[in-house]
């Protein structure tokens, strides 16, 4: 059994608007595996997971596509006074709410744990980047609208004192 694009983003849709922090779904050779986050310490508001075990002798008329989690990507040496604030999934980086708005910070702007600081979409999904900590933001490293690899640092952060 496989399942298309829509369904697995209608279960990821699903799973988002529960009050569930952790679910692992098994549907055949799918595994859907969702881990919601949260806290002031996380920098990530949620990571998702999709992976497909190995294709039977006849290919499905609709197989997903293969989902597994990127090795890290290398990023920019970062100083001991700076927090990075990393992509929590591979997607699409955006700094603003909707084209033509205010970005969500700016260097220099003082963020708390909670401030969205940007966002990443995937698939028409568009999740909410926290900063994870207090601070003053000193670099957005990513260009808007740039595809972001998993684990990516996007934006740094001085904490505060």
């Amino acid at each position: 059994m496989s399942l298309t694009n829509s369904e697995v983003l209608e279960i990821l849709k699903l799973i988002d608007e529960s009050e569930y922090d952790d679910v692992r779904l098994e549907i055949g050779d799918v595994k859907i595996h969702v881990r919601k986050r949260g806290g002031e310490d996380d920098a990530t508001a949620a990571q998702a997971t999709v992976a497909e075990s190995p294709p039977p002798s006849v290919a499905p008329p609709a197989p997903l596509p293969a989902s597994p989690i990127p090795a890290p990507v290398s990023s920019p040496p970062l100083g001991a006074d700076v927090v990075a604030v990393r992509a929590p999934m591979l997607g699409t980086f955006y700094r603003a709410p909707a084209p033509g708005e205010k970005p969500f910070v700016e260097v220099g702007s003082a963020v708390s744990a909670a401030d969205t600081v940007c966002l990443v979409e995937v698939m028409k999904l568009f999740n909410s980047v926290k900063a994870g900590i207090a601070g003053t933001v000193t670099s957005v490293l990513v260009e808007n609208g740039a595809m972001v690899e998993y684990d990516e640092v996007l934006i740094t952060i001085k904490p505060s004192e």
